[in-house]
């Protein structure tokens, strides 16, 4: 492998760069991208089950108080219960796309390492030619040998190129897929739960009450 990046010529240093951000990026996005860090079932289940009860306030506290994406949306929602349909499915669009850009964090480096890197490999390809008609202007070609590095370098770097760009591509694919995948979600959860409030009135009106307490003690 060292003997391969030595022969591939300097275009391999930004090559192996792009290799390495790019799996660091990947990584990251497997650990952040999972189920129980953005949208735990047991967490949903448990608001659900405060929705029902109408222990509003304990729920906005479990929301504001928990780092799962999906507690922003649902904080958003039940804030706005008083409000008509439209207001709240707005706000929880509103948080929505907000945690969709925390979702989609670090996509846009991934993407452009998917493009960069094929272009270096072709640059390294450029490079390798030029070396290699320059053998050729000095020795002729009847001088394999000697043509091989300039040859040897353009192939090396293509594939390097090719290899970290076409995973990258497919990572980012994936994980953009995946985290729109989980604002959709959300987003119906949210406004699942909601239902449940707009059809208990005695729940509404503990939220409406409470809010009133809590301007007087302002």
């Amino acid at each position: 492998m060292i003997d391969y990046i030595i022969k591939g010529g300097w275009v391999m240093v930004p090559i192996l760069f792009c290799s390495v951000l790019g799996l660091a990026i990947v990584l990251e996005r497997l650990y952040s991208l999972r189920e129980s860090r953005i949208h735990p079932p047991d967490f949903v289940t448990k608001i659900k089950k405060l929705l029902h009860e109408g222990k509003i306030n304990e729920a906005i506290a479990i929301c504001g108080n928990s780092s799962f994406a999906i507690s922003k949306i649902i904080e958003a929602g039940i804030m706005k219960i008083n409000a008509s349909r439209d207001e709240i499915k707005e706000a929880i669009e509103h948080a929505g796309k907000k945690e969709s850009i925390k979702l989609q964090k670090h996509l846009a480096p991934l993407a452009t390492i998917a493009t960069v890197a094929p272009l270096l490999g072709l640059l390294g390809t450029v490079t390798g030619m030029i070396k290699a008609f320059e053998v050729v202007a000095a020795v002729g070609v009847g001088h394999p040998k000697d043509l091989a590095g300039g040859v040897g370098e353009a192939l090396i770097t293509t594939a390097a190129g090719l290899i970290i760009g076409i995973p990258a591509l497919v990572a980012h694919n994936y994980f953009y897929k995946e985290a729109h995948g989980y604002i959709a979600e959300m987003e119906n959860t949210s406004m699942e739960l909601l239902d449940i409030l707009k059809k208990d009135e005695s729940a509404k009106g503990y939220l409406h009450r409470d809010s009133e307490a809590r301007g007087r003690e302002r």
